[in-house]
């Protein structure tokens, strides 16, 4: 073993276990059951594994910043891994661990080791963990102490430090200055807005932890709007929602309205009026509006976890590291898509989904879109299946995208997207039943010209009296519907259109219970939605969407742009 081949420890404690390798990356929200500690990812290799008590090893998290909300739950509720091992840098789970120690007193050892050491523990049944070494069957690993980098910090930084700003204050820059130390920032950067995706109610964890911080006085410094909730924060006990999910969903929004969070409730900020311009330093979370604000508006932000979204909102300060930097927004993967003849919108999350695959580490450049002349809409759903099944904060689209031209780094490697492997992940995203109960539009939040367009295809016809049309929709957007008489349009139609949700946070009864299967226009809802629901997802275009509402079937065939 060579003298680099060393352990570097991100958070420091001990542990013993079995251990777990897992060669894909995995999202803790989506893919793991936080009542269980069981991985529900059903495309995941090892759907159906337990994690608790063991020393996980994978290369990064992937997926949604609401995993560091799931691990803090598992860790408070004894259900959560001995340690984590990664192999690439790491700060969605990193964060959820540190929340629990700094907060709740909950060690959880993370660590980073390199390609070397990281295969040959990979392949170790047992280990234990302490603060010089791991050690396993064979094999002693060195560990190097947590990075201890000074940052450059500001005079207010170190106020806030300090604790001249209340104790609150304090310990969200306490966290702060962790995470940047361990990511190898030299500094903190000033952001103009932020968006808090922590206020979904993922798990009790979530709640814990924002009325904690709002019974401390916690108060957010810059502008800060919210993601989607868990209920429709209005009329939730009147669909039915019992007391004991709704009461603590609606109070968590409510925590962090009393922060001074502005009540958007959706998982598409970029499409409020406040969506920042391009070039400005912003802290949003959300994976899917991460990416759409660093790859299409041109904005600014690292893909922060639960958690941090709020501690950069009340200090005004993130992380000077990552994406905020020109040197790391570069694409080191170009991917040559090979573009079928009259693709239509589901060709865009499907090929967002194939190229987080291809890209599951780092930054693409998708090359051979161009002439298809993707829309806003085309590449928001693009950008949330992207998420899905990468960790990069962001992509570029050749001759699309604000930041593309040149965005291939030196010595960027390239691979290519096929007809093949678009037929292979059509299939594996439609394995469910040709019978359908119910229509799931708006994973993200539907946009005006998306809801225009699903009245415009029903043309006035009801839907079947056996499927369920369903949208989410932030309220901006259902607002603008309203007034222009395509809320009306839709409702003639038999659809139901709900503010405040999205896909991924319905649950049942407001989710129909005597549903079987579902059909998705979202690549995003097509990957986690069997383990969120617990149904089979078929996935298609919004025609096909269309189609299945009227007849309650849906086709058993390829697109004809894949055929």
């Amino acid at each position: 073993m060579s003298a680099l081949e060393r352990a570097r420890s991100i958070l420091q404690g001990s542990a013993e276990g079995p251990v777990i390798h897992m060669a894909e990356a995995l999202s803790f929200w989506g893919g793991v059951d936080p009542d269980t500690g069981c991985v529900i990812d059903v495309h995941h290799p090892q759907h159906g594994v337990s994690l608790t008590g063991a020393i996980l090893m994978m290369p990064s998290s992937r997926g949604s910043c609401t995993g560091s909300g799931v691990l803090l739950d598992l860790l408070l509720t004894g259900r959560g891994p001995a340690a984590l091992v990664f192999s690439q840098p790491e700060d969605v789970l990193t964060l959820g661990a540190l929340v629990a120690f700094e907060m709740f007193g909950k060690p959880l050892p993370v660590l980073r080791l390199g390609p070397e050491a990281f295969a040959a523990l990979a392949g170790a049944k047992t280990a234990r963990i302490g603060s010089t070494a791991i050690e396993a069957e064979g094999l002693t690993l060195p560990v190097v102490p947590p990075a201890t980098a000074a940052l450059g910090l500001t005079e207010a930084d170190r106020s806030m430090l300090d604790g001249e700003d209340g104790v609150v204050v304090q310990q969200a820059m306490r966290i702060i200055t962790a995470m940047a130390a361990q990511q190898g920032a030299q500094g903190l950067v000033d952001v103009v807005q932020a968006h808090i995706d922590g206020c979904i109610y993922a798990s009790p964890a979530n709640l814990t932890f924002a009325e904690k911080m709002a019974d401390m006085g916690a108060k957010v410094r810059v502008p800060t709007t919210m993601n989607a909730i868990s209920v429709d924060r209005d009329n939730w006990r009147t669909q039915g929602v019992p007391e004991s999910f709704g009461g603590p969903a609606a109070r968590l929004a409510d925590a962090y309205v009393r922060m001074g969070c502005r009540p958007t409730f959706t998982c598409s900020p970029y499409l409020l009026d406040s969506a920042p311009v391009p070039g400005e330093a912003i802290a949003w979370a959300e994976s899917n509006a991460v990416i759409f604000a660093n790859s299409v508006l041109g904005a600014r932000t690292a893909k922060h976890p639960d958690f941090l979204d709020l501690c950069i909102a009340l200090t005004g300060r993130a992380p000077l590291s990552g994406v905020y930097l020109d040197a790391h927004r570069r694409a080191r993967r170009v991917i040559d898509v090979e573009l079928p003849d009259g693709v239509d919108d589901a060709f865009w999350p499907l090929i967002g989904y194939l190229a987080g695959r291809a890209a599951p580490d780092r930054i693409p450049l998708l090359c051979g879109l161009a002439p298809a002349r993707p829309s806003r809409d085309d590449l928001k759903a693009l950008c949330a299946a992207f998420g899905t099944t990468s960790a990069a904060p962001m992509l570029h689209v050749e001759g699309v995208t604000p930041e593309a031209d040149g965005a291939a780094a030196e010595g960027a490697d390239r691979l290519a997207i096929k007809r093949a492997e678009m037929i292979a992940a059509w299939s594996a995203l439609n394995g469910g039943p040709e019978e359908v109960e119910l229509v799931a539009i708006g994973s993200p939040h539907a946009s005006l010209t998306e809801c225009r367009a699903l009245a415009d295809a029903l043309d006035g016809r009801r839907r079947h009296p056996d499927v369920a049309v369903i949208v989410t929709a932030g309220h901006e957007v259902i607002a603008k519907a309203q007034h222009e008489g395509t809320l009306t349009r839709l409702e003639e139609s038999g659809v139901q259109v709900l503010p405040d949700l999205c896909w991924c946070s319905i649950s049942e009864p407001v989710f129909p219970a005597r549903t079987r299967a579902v059909m998705t226009n979202s690549g995003k809802y097509a990957h986690y939605g069997p383990g969120l629901s617990g149904r089979a997802v078929r996935f298609g275009s919004l025609a096909d969407c269309v189609a299945v509402a009227l007849t309650g079937r849906v086709a058993p065939r390829l697109p004809d742009w894949l055929s």
